[in-house]
């Protein structure tokens, strides 16, 4: 039995521009045409969901996806890091941002760790494994990261080694217990 999954990054928006710690806002106009744009070509013949996370709910609506909110799926928990840019928290707590960027097992803005995000991951998509067919999921980019890491076995700390432009698809095809990864591709270029 052969499983495939795609997670699909949002769409552009004020906290992704500004390099701010997700805080629920909406897409802006530029990423919803975006996303509107690259919706040709997507398979709808999936399970389709969506981060319970505001961008990703509407970039899953802009690109025709009638996709069902997964809190699996969702974001990595900053706790009172929520809706402050990576500037700020590190000119206000250089060294507890330091220690979240060389620990997985760090959280020191009270929220979840990575190694928690990616073990969440990791489950979802060992259950995603267990039902042959297809899934397509909006989800935020450390989610894409957290599965990648957990997919290919990879330690954690390649975690933040990893790209997830804006309207990227990843791919995941597992069968047995193995995973084959096709990274990025740009929605509305090339297959997704």
């Amino acid at each position: 039995m052969t499983t495939r999954v795609m997670l699909i990054s949002p769409a552009m928006n004020p906290a992704l521009r500004e390099a701010r710690f997700d805080d629920g806002c909406p897409l802006d106009a530029a990423g919803a045409a975006h996303a509107r744009a690259a919706a040709d070509g997507l398979r709808r013949d999936a399970t389709l969901l969506a981060s319970p996370t505001v961008r990703c709910r509407e970039t899953a609506a802009a690109l025709g996806l009638d996709a069902h909110a997964e809190p699996a799926l969702a974001g990595l928990d900053m706790g009172r890091w929520r809706g402050r840019t990576l500037e700020e928290v590190g000119a206000g707590e250089p060294e507890a941002l330091a220690r979240w960027l060389a620990d997985p097992a760090a959280s020191p803005h009270g929220g979840e760790s990575v190694r928690l995000l990616c073990a969440r991951a990791g489950s979802w998509l060992e259950e995603a494994a267990r039902s042959a067919g297809r899934t397509v999921a909006v989800v935020e980019p450390e989610v894409v990261r957290a599965v990648t890491v957990r997919a290919l076995g990879a330690p954690e700390a390649a975690f933040w080694r990893i790209d997830v432009p804006p309207l990227t698809a990843t791919g995941f095809t597992g069968r047995a217990g193995r995973w084959n990864v096709a990274l990025g591709t740009e929605l509305g270029r090339g297959r997704a």
